[in-house]
């Protein structure tokens, strides 16, 4: 069950912010949980009178006498040049992969992808441990979740962070940890480790709940198009994931593996799926409106954890990294706009297959398989996510150990990816 507390009211629309105030000297909170579900966003007078949660150190009970109260959270601490590197705890692009947000374990940060620069940065003095950011395009609105051994936040609450007040303006609180955060200018998705929760965004109304298999990596992909909202989640078997589309009010399961779900992204219209097992050999491409599967491609022959999958946005390549060091760009036979045809036969010839397809008969299928067109080789192991750039033929990856690479392949003869630059989002070099 979740609660939720209105910090202000009314609920503020989010509004562009393309270059953020950075660092306001000082940042204030107010608010309290309530207990009890309410399916509409209220002011601080309507719950006074509501039984409260045990307060948290940064946001006190109000006082009844006096519902405009405001509690200030910490300052954000200078950072210094002689500090040094925090811990990464989160990392993750925006809506459209032009900016991508980092949690840290004094706070988080936010960068432009092209040209790389810091943004803004907000680091607490006190715990600061920021576990999740969401972004919401380039606006001022932020969800964050509290993380790592000294959370800034409660590890069961979603805080509604406002950049232009320098403050939370409201919060969803829950029985159970927050696994991820979703964000659609219309709407708020948050991941439990069982169920999912879809609000409105204008009034934070609950409009689904959603029961799924134990998803400890909090799963979970929306649509982006205006008025399209398609949600993609673990279904409740093994290797099943559940479509919904809301505009339509039809829910579509899919058995896509036999293994567990791993990973899966959403074209930005919601009518392509990509989705990987925990096997994470094959990458499988769906028709979400029917459960057609349109295309399996390959990313190797031995196991693999997949960290993330990217569409293009024009739907034509998929790109695909993992823990084996390599970041895949694939070549897709259908772009979103013509997710209804048919596929392609695997014998066309300009997508990449065994030179042994010739005998697929009889051998097994690893020698029909469709491989990826361009590759970038990294640091074997370590966390990494992939995006497609804003340039034309370009990835971006970033890193958990704090690196940016900004590629290029060549979508003729692809091969080994070209380097167009490298950073270090974690040295004090790259602040602001």
């Amino acid at each position: 069950m979740a609660t939720l507390s209105a910090y202000s009211s009314p609920w503020p629309e989010p509004t562009p912010d393309p270059n953020p105030n950075p660092n306001p000297n000082s940042n204030t909170s107010c608010g309290v949980s309530s207990e009890d579900q309410t399916d509409q966003l209220q002011s601080l007078e309507s719950f006074s009178s509501m039984p409260q949660d045990e307060p948290d150190s940064f946001s006190p009970p109000i006082p009844k006498s006096n519902p405009n109260y405001q509690m200030p959270l910490p300052s954000p601490a200078e950072s210094t040049s002689s500090s040094p590197p925090p811990t990464l705890l989160h990392i993750s692009f925006n809506q459209d992969h032009g900016c991508f947000a980092a949690g840290t374990d004094h706070g988080f940060r936010i960068y432009n992808c092209d040209p790389f620069r810091e943004i803004f940065r907000r680091d607490f003095e006190r715990g600061g441990g920021i576990g999740v950011v969401e972004m919401l395009f380039r606006c001022n609105i932020l969800a964050l979740v509290g993380g790592g051994p000294d959370p800034q936040y409660p590890l069961n609450k979603v805080m509604i962070w406002d950049d232009h007040q320098s403050r939370c303006i409201g919060e969803l609180s829950f029985r159970s940890e927050v696994r991820s955060v979703k964000l659609r200018r219309d709407r708020i998705i948050v991941v439990l480790e069982q169920k999912i929760f879809v609000y409105n965004f204008a009034d934070l109304k609950l409009l689904h709940q959603i029961e799924t298999i134990a998803n400890p990596k909090g799963l979970c992909a929306v649509s982006q198009g205006v008025g399209s909202l398609v949600l993609v989640c673990p279904g409740l078997q093994k290797g099943q994931v559940r479509v919904e589309h809301y505009a339509s009010k039809r829910t579509k399961f899919i058995m896509a593996h036999d293994s567990r779900i791993a990973c899966f992204a959403l074209t930005q219209d919601g009518q392509l799926l990509a989705t990987s097992s925990t096997k994470g050999t094959l990458v499988r491409i769906f028709n979400t409106l029917d459960g057609t599967l349109l295309q399996e491609v390959r990313r190797g022959a031995d196991r693999a954890e997949i960290y993330s999958l990217a569409f293009s946005s024009n739907a034509q390549w998929l790109a695909v990294s993992s823990d084996k060091g390599t970041v895949h760009v694939f070549n897709l036979k259908v772009n979103s706009g013509s997710a209804r045809s048919e596929p392609r036969s695997t014998s066309d010839p300009t997508l990449p297959t065994s030179s042994l397809s010739f005998i697929k008969g009889v051998l097994p299928k690893y020698f029909s398989s469709e491989w990826s067109v361009a590759q970038f080789r990294l640091v074997e192991g370590s966390p990494y996510i992939v995006a497609f750039g804003h340039q034309k033929n370009t990835v971006v990856i970033l890193g958990m150990d704090g690196s940016f690479y900004r590629c290029q392949f060549d979508p003729v003869n692809g091969g080994e990816m070209t380097q167009l630059e490298y950073n270090n989002f974690l040295k004090p070099e790259a602040a602001f």
